[in-house]
């Protein structure tokens, strides 16, 4: 084991001391250093601030430090900042810093920050702004919510704003006290309206208004009293593209008179203030009622001295239709009495020609029972000629006999059997006889 004596022992504020010393030694004077405001820290009491710093890498923090900025410096850098990019010093900025590093052996590591650049702030900004508007159009989402048509009279109205926000009451004041007595339906969906929790809180209403959407015809976002303080978060991308989509129009008077952020740029109508936009719904109201009323007191007008010559067109138009009806009605009733005559005259020819057809078929038909008679009487006669032809008398009169064997004539003599008595019958007389013998017939080989 080691000898106590021989090691040099240290305290540890003797340690850090020379920690101290060394970093003081190295990095003399101050630093102008890249990073971004993780953590503002301000208290209120004291008006001091101590911000965590942080840099990241594809969103990874990859280095960090806890740093001190004292009321003085803080009330001057922050009034520069609003002076220069219209926002207070806050926290999710980047910023350009000039801090001298510092080592404290009871709080540590950090840096006392002396001043910084808002150039270099303002220039972040608008690279963030500038994305926004390149991802919305490479989207197709730039000029969406654009192409919806406003209601000829858009009267039902959702808001998202702050029920305390002075752009609030002006937009209010406006729509309820116009001049022509125009009624609007509006329904609050309060929201911050800057700051880091902005973005989702607008974003989150524009959800609920979406379930409801049915019962309106625009959605307005309103905000004023401000300035142009806060107005970064109306450059967040979510923020514009959940704008751009919404499937009705998005009307922004966000009150403001210097660069148009991009949630304005894609909304459907942008005004400066609420007061602006308040005028513009009452306008086109207006646009829409103005040619109403002027049309009622044109026809209010017009309209006795148009029905007084309406009705005498008509008049006339009876009258000529009267004795035009009556005229067709004559000159139709003279030819139909000259159809009927045509008709008459014609059905008699007919008739006529009918009836002589009728006399020469009753004529025919009167002979050819005649005539039948007679045809069939003459070939009566010559059956009967025919019948007495050929009767077994007149047969046997041309010298032909008949031969029985009990009965039954003989056709075939190989049938009978010698001894067989046979029968023959003449035109003259009966011979009886007996069969001998009997020779085959050679008439038909």
């Amino acid at each position: 084991m080691n000898n106590t004596s021989e090691k040099t022992i240290l305290s540890l504020h003797d340690t850090l001391r020379i920690v101290k010393q060394t970093l003081e030694d190295k990095f003399p004077g101050t630093w102008w250093i890249r990073a971004e405001m993780n953590k503002l820290n301000f208290y209120q009491q004291s008006g001091h601030c101590y911000p965590e710093l942080v840099e990241k890498s594809n969103g990874k923090v990859i280095a960090q430090i806890r740093s001190n900025l004292w009321r003085d410096d803080y009330q001057r850098i922050n009034r520069l900042f609003l002076s220069t990019i219209h926002e207070p010093l806050k926290e999710g900025i980047k910023v350009l810093l000039l801090a001298k590093i510092s080592f404290d052996p009871v709080y540590g590591l950090a840096l006392r920050i002396l001043d910084m650049d808002p150039a270099y702030t303002l220039g972040d900004l608008e690279a963030e702004k500038q994305n926004s508007i390149r991802l919305l159009k490479a989207e197709g989402l730039f000029d969406q919510n654009r192409r919806h048509l406003l209601a000829p009279v858009p009267n039902r109205i959702a808001i998202i704003s702050d029920s305390t926000s002075k752009g609030y009451a002006d937009f209010m004041r406006v729509l309820n006290e116009n001049q022509y007595g125009y009624r609007f339906g509006t329904l609050l969906f309060p929201s911050l309206l800057q700051g880091a929790g902005a973005v989702s809180g607008i974003i989150n209403q524009l959800k609920r208004i979406h379930k409801v959407r049915h019962h309106f015809d625009a959605v307005a976002i309103v905000r004023g009293g401000g300035g142009d303080v806060g107005l970064s978060c109306y450059n967040d991308h979510a923020l514009s593209a959940a704008i751009a989509r919404f499937p009705l129009p998005v009307l922004t008077g966000i009150g403001h008179s210097t660069n148009e952020t991009v949630a304005e740029m894609v909304a459907h109508t942008n005004c400066i203030t609420p007061t602006q936009l308040g005028e513009v719904l009452i306008r086109q109201v207006n646009a829409f009622e103005a040619p109403v009323l002027a049309a009622e007191k044109y026809l209010g007008q017009t309209l006795p001295a148009l029905l007084k010559e309406k009705k005498l067109a008509l008049d006339n138009t009876s009258k000529w239709l009267h004795a035009a009806v009556r005229k067709a009605t004559a000159a139709h009733a003279a030819s139909v009495r000259l159809q009927q005559t045509s008709l008459v005259w014609y059905a008699n020819r007919v008739l006529e020609k009918e009836r002589e057809k009728l006399t020469r078929n009753r004529e025919q038909l009167e002979r050819i029972p005649f005539k039948l008679l007679e045809f069939n009487s003459t070939a009566l006669k010559h059956l009967e000629n025919n019948i007495r032809l050929l009767s077994p008398e007149q047969t046997l009169k041309r010298g032909y006999s008949i031969t029985l064997f009990e009965g039954r004539v003989v056709a075939d003599a190989g049938k009978l059997e010698p001894g067989s008595k046979l029968v023959t019958h003449l035109y003259n007389g009966t011979i009886e006889s007996s069969v001998t013998s009997h020779v085959e017939n050679k008439i038909n080989e």
